[in-house]
């Protein structure tokens, strides 16, 4: 191998010893990421659908503790874990009854740079903000769902804590507890991923003759074990590679829903209409080997949009056209904000303050509570319910 070749580990080495830096910058004093995200009486009353006096009554008679005070004398909000329990005390949580089929969503489009990664990230936490207990799966060897929770996949994860030892030629797991990880987030797991995942793809590529079964034996097995692993959660998120793999096929069997990110572009909008005329072929040939896919929903979501852009425009203009109803209506707006809270390897809800100006945040803030809501409202759809009605309408209506 000539020296100009081997200049490519070394840029790799080299680039992992300054995501590694970045990392320990970022998460100092203990090179650990940390939720430390609170919420004020007013957004958690509206986080709950109930009124501020309703927890001020139940803080009264002891039924929840009041916020610490800070050196101010007042208030410093509520943590996340502190929702939650409020959420059990004032019967407002939103976990799905014991009937109700937990949903498992595929974040899934072959063409990358469409912000997949990070709407699977920014999804996982607006529903854990909403009160969902949720799972993601990292299932792309490029682990950037696994580096925005706060790992670095080269140093932190092994191979044996990823999906290969329960995927691959020779498994040594039966079942996918063993790499579940808790994050910051006292409701939302994660298993990760690493480069040596892809591992996955050459073993199944060299399985020989006997490669069919093999292949539908391994997509049966994934669904299988993230059936089983749902129980314990709301919703699944699935973050497969943006190539049509195995892991690929795997994760579009394994799940019940679809959700695909596609950015306002030309050859975006041209390599989705491919992604979906390739879906139709490959979920056709599963059909005829037996692997039956069933989705509650399939939708779109165009994210990277700028509004300020006449081309961004008419792009959406034609995805509309094309996808209809099938096209969610919000789109998530290009914002500074999300790419300053990446830089930090955080998403938008684990800001403690705006990184920018406080309108820019308020804005990004708040269309991505209104595009990641209309996916939690599709969940809420496949198990029978609507958005609940608040304490003030019904107040209104008595």
């Amino acid at each position: 191998m000539n020296a100009i070749v081997t200049q490519i580990g070394d840029l790799a080495d080299a680039g992992e010893r300054m995501i590694e830096r970045l990392r320990r910058k970022a998460f100092l004093p203990e090179s650990r990421k940390g939720l430390n995200v609170r919420f004020g009486i007013a957004e958690a009353a509206g986080l709950l659908g109930c009124s501020t006096n309703r927890i001020r009554m139940a803080e009264d008679d002891g039924r929840l503790p009041a916020p610490p005070a800070g050196e101010n004398g007042r208030r410093i909000g509520y943590t996340v874990q502190e929702l939650l329990h409020m959420r059990q005390v004032l019967g407002a949580s939103p976990a799905r009854a014991t009937g109700d089929v937990p949903a498992i969503i595929a974040v899934q489009n072959f063409k990358g740079g469409v912000g997949k990664s990070t709407v699977t990230c920014h999804l996982a936490h607006y529903l854990a903000v909403q009160g969902y207990r949720v799972l993601v799966v990292d299932c792309d060897s490029q682990a950037t769902t696994t580096t925005l929770f706060g790992f670095n996949p080269h140093f932190n994860i092994t191979r044996e804590e990823t999906l290969y030892p329960y995927l691959s030629i020779d498994p040594t797991q039966d079942d996918l507890a063993y790499a579940v990880k808790a994050t910051p987030w006292p409701n939302v797991d994660l298993i990760p991923s690493n480069l040596e995942l892809f591992d996955v793809e050459y073993e199944l590529a060299a399985a020989g003759s006997d490669g069919q079964s093999v292949l539908a034996a391994r997509f049966r097995k994934l669904k299988r074990g993230l059936i089983a692993l749902a129980h314990d959660y709301d919703v699944v998120l699935l973050d497969p590679p943006p190539a049509l793999g195995t892991i690929s096929l795997a994760v579009m069997q394994a799940a019940n829903a679809l959700l695909v990110p596609l950015a306002a572009t030309t050859p975006d909008f041209c390599s989705t209409v491919q992604f979906l005329s390739m879906m139709d072929q490959v979920l056709q040939q599963l059909s005829g080997a037996g692997i039956e896919v069933d989705y509650s929903f399939v939708r779109l979501i165009c994210s990277k949009f700028d509004g300020n852009d006449p081309s961004h425009a008419m792009v959406r203009a034609i995805m509309e056209q094309s996808f209809g109803p099938a096209l969610l209506p919000v789109p998530i707006l290009e914002s500074a904000e999300i790419s300053h809270a990446a830089m930090r390897m955080m998403t938008i809800y684990e800001l403690e303050k705006p990184i920018g100006t406080p309108k820019t945040h308020k804005r990004c803030r708040a269309n991505l509570d209104e595009a990641m809501g209309q996916i939690a409202q599709l969940v809420r759809q496949g198990w029978g319910r609507v958005t609940p009605a608040s304490e003030e309408t019904v107040v209104a209506a008595a």
